[in-house]
């Protein structure tokens, strides 16, 4: 079995590396790690054309910044592994949760396997590691609102941690460029009837002043993405 790895890049100087260091450490499984450089205007790019790879890796660049969700349909090409998980290159997620987010995929239980920062939490509003509590709210809001227009019973619809066997991956046609990635998948999964496993993972979200991205106007767009994959049924 090889776990192909896509990271989206801009501007992350300060994790790549740890980063890197915390996948190369994941020996119990063939890794291919592809990088798609969205236009890092900071030493990103320098930092990881200098880094020493022990697994198979390639590294892709954007000329202008394009979004997370067009990093991950660059990426999309150049797939070889069996299973497809995307990475964020902060250090929010934790690459030490590899095993169990693909164990349910290695055991035929599910195709598709989400790792959820809130499973196991006995109230929500008691999630660690969310920067705020506006963060956790809209964060819940925004997955009730996904499960009522697809029908589904996420905890976390919008985690980092998507994992999919290739063929799933490779078969949906992916349109969003930004972080509204997330609910165009959720929608598209939903249309499909297929099962979304979630396992519980560590997350250490971060605030904006260390670098975190995603703001309120992404909360807009995940909305209209919602309404246009969900209840419109657009391709």
């Amino acid at each position: 079995m090889k776990l192909s790895i896509i990271i989206p890049l801009f501007n992350e100087k300060n994790t790549i590396v740890k980063l890197l260091k915390q996948i190369e450490d994941q020996k119990y499984i063939k890794k291919q790690i592809i990088i798609v450089n969205d236009c890092s205007t900071d030493s990103s790019l320098e930092l990881i054309n200098s880094y020493k790879f022990l697994s198979e890796n390639l590294i892709l660049n954007h000329n202008v910044n394009l979004g997370k969700g067009a990093c991950i349909q660059t990426a999309k090409d150049y797939i070889n592994g069996d299973i497809v998980i995307i990475q964020d290159a902060d250090l929010e997620y934790d690459p030490n949760d590899y095993e169990k987010l693909i164990t349910p995929i290695l055991n035929s239980v599910s195709k598709i396997v989400y790792g959820s920062r809130v499973l196991g939490k006995k109230r929500y509003h008691n999630a660690k590691n969310f920067i705020s509590r506006s963060r956790i709210f809209f964060n819940h809001f925004l997955t009730q609102l996904s499960n009522i227009i697809n029908r589904q019973k996420l905890t976390d619809a919008h985690t980092c941690y998507k994992v999919f066997a290739k063929d799933i991956f490779l078969n949906l046609k992916l349109r969003e460029k930004g972080f509204s990635f997330c609910p165009e998948v959720n929608s598209k999964i939903a249309r499909l009837k297929l099962k979304i496993e979630e396992v519980e993972i560590n997350y250490n979200g971060r605030t904006y002043s260390e670098g975190k991205k995603i703001s309120m106007t992404d909360g807009v767009y995940a909305i209209l993405s919602l309404i246009r994959y969900g209840l419109l049924k657009l391709d």
